[in-house]
């Protein structure tokens, strides 16, 4: 792993679409262009053409174009209604605004929205948008140096080795459909700007408070393993313990992602193995502690952003279905009818208790599913906080459940930090390396630019 003399330029997807409209807030230069460009632009795809209208003057491109800012630190762009958190329980549409480059690119009968950004100016976007800037400076510090790495580490990866499709099925026949999605996704940009990688709303919340200062004091430092940028992953909240990142992508093991307890010290009188149903339902069921087992308002209004803020259940949650709306959503998840569903039966749990396989017993069809996104995708018309899971059954006619209860415990894959839980850490006075060496044991801080 060699320094680097600058910070790199990151390409972010922003979004996708046949026809999109922008605004240039500055001066913003087109190489072959002496004219520099502002104000609104329609851009669309005619005949396999990009074609950028700008007032009463058109721009015909065969393939790409890219606007460059005049001045860096002034000049922005503007997409209206850019949809967050899509398909997840907290989707919505926002307004937002970017500094850097604007780069359009013909892709498959799109136009692919890119912006290219120095990873600082990235990591200020992102910090703002994972995190609150209420949060205290350790917890913002620890999250800079995670993402700084995750996003290297993603970047360095994918020069090395491409892989092309979107998913990965394990194995899929007439009993088993097993599926999670790769580490690497993207081929026309390095990350994309949703929860799929990482919260990216450019400038849109950016302030000069804490967000701005843990990522300037935590400039060019990442978590590295044996001379090697770490794959640093984050969830909201683990629900006491992480996952082992086998169990929820690759059945690859890395050391430094494997499952721990997130405490001071290990539970009393629970039962850890969780092949044993009786083990997993009582963590799950109860509430042991954690430092992500918090109510405490203050901090989770000052870790979670506006959005966010309507999920303060997710150390332990429960929903609850008829018999009529789960098969519904079934139904509509797979495109496979299973008739009334009469059994939800885990198969596989993880170390943090979560559901690798679950098999689905219809009065028409049984299938096993996995891993764990999927479950939450299809045990619900979002998605469930976690797959860590344990369901009841009630009201049985002629064995047919009419009313099903899933209890569950955190929020999000569980892997790697707990961003709760880091928050509930830094407020009781740990620094961002004490952090981080609890998430990531194994792990040494190197600063690379």
């Amino acid at each position: 792993m060699q320094k680097l003399n600058v910070p790199p330029v990151v390409k972010v997807g922003i979004l996708s679409d046949e026809c999109i409209e922008f605004g240039l807030y500055g001066d913003y230069k087109v190489d072959g262009f002496n004219e520099t460009f502002n104000g609104v632009i329609y851009a669309e795809l005619k005949d396999n053409i990009i074609i950028c209208s700008i007032g009463k003057k058109t721009i015909e491109i065969s393939d790409e174009i890219q606007f460059d800012p005049s001045n860096q630190k002034v000049d922005y762009f503007l997409f209206n209604d850019i949809k967050v958190g899509e398909k997840y329980h907290w989707e919505n549409k926002e307004k937002e605004r970017f500094r850097g480059s604007l780069y359009l690119k013909k892709h498959e009968g799109k136009i692919i929205v890119i912006n290219l950004v120095n990873i600082e100016d990235y990591l200020r976007g992102v910090i703002s948008s994972e995190m609150s800037d209420k949060s205290t400076l350790q917890a913002l510090k620890a999250h800079s140096v995670i993402s700084r790495s995750w996003l290297l580490s993603q970047m360095y990866s994918k020069n090395q080795k491409e892989n092309k499709n979107e998913h990965v099925v394990e194995n899929e026949n007439a009993t088993e459909h097993i599926t999670w999605t790769k580490r690497q996704e993207h081929q026309l940009y390095d990350v994309c700007a949703s929860d799929h990688c990482q919260r990216y709303h450019g400038i849109t919340r950016l302030s000069t408070g804490m967000a701005l200062r843990a990522v300037n004091e935590t400039e060019g430092i990442v978590l590295t393993y044996q001379n090697e940028i770490c794959d640093t992953r984050y969830s909201k909240c683990c629900g006491g313990i992480t996952e082992s990142f086998e169990n929820v992508w690759e059945p690859e093991k890395i050391d430094y992602l494997t499952s721990m307890n997130d405490y001071k010290f290990e539970p009393e009188n629970y039962s850890l193995d969780f092949s044993n149903e009786e083990s997993s339902k009582k963590w799950i069921i109860n509430t042991p502690p954690a430092f992500c087992n918090t109510m405490d308002k203050n901090i989770l209004s000052n870790i979670l952003i506006d959005y966010d803020q309507k999920t303060q259940d997710c150390y332990r949650w429960e929903v609850k279905y008829s018999q009529k709306t789960l098969a519904k959503i079934i139904k509509e998840k797979t495109t496979i009818d299973f008739g009334d569903i009469i059994d939800l039966i885990p198969v596989e749990r993880g170390a943090s208790s979560r559901l690798i396989t679950l098999k689905i017993i219809g009065s028409k069809k049984t299938l096993i599913i996995g891993k764990e996104l999927e479950i939450r995708r299809i045990l619900s018309s979002t998605h469930l906080y976690s797959s860590a899971i344990v369901i009841e059954k009630q009201k049985i006619k002629d064995g047919i459940p009419q009313k099903f209860i899933i209890k569950g415990a955190g929020w999000g894959h569980g892997v790697g930090l707990c961003q709760i839980g880091a928050a509930v850490m830094s407020a009781e006075g740990y620094k961002f390396d004490e952090i981080l060496s609890h998430y990531f044991s194994r792990t040494t801080f190197k600063k690379i630019y």
